[in-house]
C-alpha cells in the first residue's frame, strides 16, 4: 500500500510540468501557432526563477520571506513569456517557419543559462541553492505536494471552460481552423494568436519555476530533461483537448514515476530504466494514439 501512496504522488509530480506546459501548447496550437519551442522555454523559465530567488536572497540578507518564491515564479513566468513573444514575431510578423524558430530557441536554452551561470557562480551546471522554495502542502498526512501541484489540476477545468463557453475561446479555436472566415467576422487574427502564443510561454515559465523553486531548490543544466517534448506529445495523444491533455500527462507522468521507482532495483539496466519513459511515449503515440486531426491551420503563417 505505501508503494502505491508513493507511486501516486510522484505521478502527480512528474505530471506537474508536463500539464502546465502542455495546457500553454494547448492555447499556442489551437490558434494555429505551433510552439516546439516549449522545452526552451521551461529552461529559461526554470533558470530565471532559481537565479532571480538566489539574488533576492543576496540582496534581503539570506531571510525567509513568503513572498520571495512567488516573486521568483513571477520571474519565471516573465522570462518564459518574453522568450514566447520572440516566437511569435519570428512565426507570426515574419512569418518564419515555426519548427526552425522553436528549434532556435531550444538551442539557445542549452547554452543562454549557462553563460549567465558563469558569469554569477563562476560555473556553467549549476546555480546556488535557494532557501525560499514553493511551499508544500501536506495532504493527509501521506506525502508533501507543491502548491503549483494543485494550482496545475486546477487549471485543467478552467482552461476548458476559456475555450469552450467563453467568446474569446471561440474565437481562439476559429483562429486555429479558420483564419480567413474568423478575419471577415471581425477577428483580430494576428493579435489572438500573438496571445496565444505568449500564453503558451508563460505556462512554460510557470512550469520551469516548479522544476527550479518547487520541486528543486536550484538550476540544473538542461533539468526539463526533455519534458517539453513530452508536453507536445501529451498535446498530440490528448487530441488538443484540456480534459485529454490532462488523461495524457497522468499517462506520462507515470511513467516517469515508474521509472523513478525502478532505479532502485536491478530489474532493468540503468540506461534503460532512464529512457523508459521516453520509449513508453512513442509507443503510445505510434500504436494507441488512433486519428488525432489537429486545428486545420495550425503550422500554416496567415498573411492579411
Amino acid at each position: 500500500m505505501e508503494i502505491i501512496i508513493a507511486l501516486f504522488f510522484s505521478t502527480l509530480r512528474q505530471a506537474t510540468p508536463l500539464l502546465f506546459t502542455a495546457l500553454g501548447g494547448l492555447f499556442s496550437e489551437r490558434s494555429g501557432v505551433v510552439n516546439i519551442g516549449l522545452e526552451g522555454m521551461i529552461l529559461f523559465g526554470a533558470a530565471a526563477s532559481a537565479i532571480g530567488v538566489q539574488r533576492l536572497e543576496v540582496a534581503t540578507g539570506g531571510v525567509q520571506a513568503a513572498w520571495i518564491p512567488w516573486v521568483g515564479l513571477l520571474f519565471g513566468a516573465l522570462m518564459g513569456g518574453l522568450v514566447a513573444a520572440a516566437h511569435a514575431v519570428a512565426s507570426i510578423k515574419y512569418r518564419a517557419d515555426q519548427i526552425v524558430s522553436g528549434t532556435a530557441i531550444n538551442i539557445l536554452a542549452i547554452g543562454a543559462p549557462s553563460i549567465v551561470l558563469q558569469v554569477l557562480y563562476n560555473n556553467t551546471s549549476t546555480s546556488q541553492e535557494v532557501v525560499n522554495r514553493i511551499p508544500d502542502i501536506n495532504v493527509l498526512g501521506q506525502g508533501h505536494l507543491s502548491i503549483l501541484v494543485f494550482v496545475a489540476y486546477l487549471l485543467v477545468p478552467l482552461v476548458w471552460w476559456i475555450l469552450f463557453k467563453t467568446p474569446w475561446g471561440l474565437r481562439l479555436r476559429a483562429v486555429g481552423e479558420q483564419p480567413e472566415a474568423a478575419e471577415t467576422m471581425g477577428v483580430n487574427v494576428i493579435g489572438m494568436r500573438y496571445t496565444a502564443v505568449i500564453i503558451s510561454g508563460v505556462l512554460a515559465g510557470v512550469a520551469g519555476a516548479y522544476l527550479s523553486i518547487g520541486f528543486l531548490n536550484q538550476f540544473v543544466r538542461n533539468m526539463s530533461a526533455g519534458q517539453g517534448f513530452i508536453a507536445l506529445a501529451a498535446l498530440i495523444f490528448g487530441k488538443w483537448h484540456p480534459l485529454g491533455v490532462l488523461g495524457a500527462t497522468l499517462l506520462f507522468g507515470l511513467f516517469r514515476a515508474l521509472a523513478i521507482q525502478l532505479q532502485g532495483g536491478d530489474i532493468l539496466p540503468s540506461v534503460i530504466i532512464e529512457a523508459l519513459p521516453y520509449i513508453l511515449t512513442m509507443l503510445v503515440l505510434a500504436g494507441f494514439i488512433g486519428r488525432s486531426r489537429p486545428p486545420a491551420a495550425v503550422g500554416k503563417p496567415y498573411d492579411k
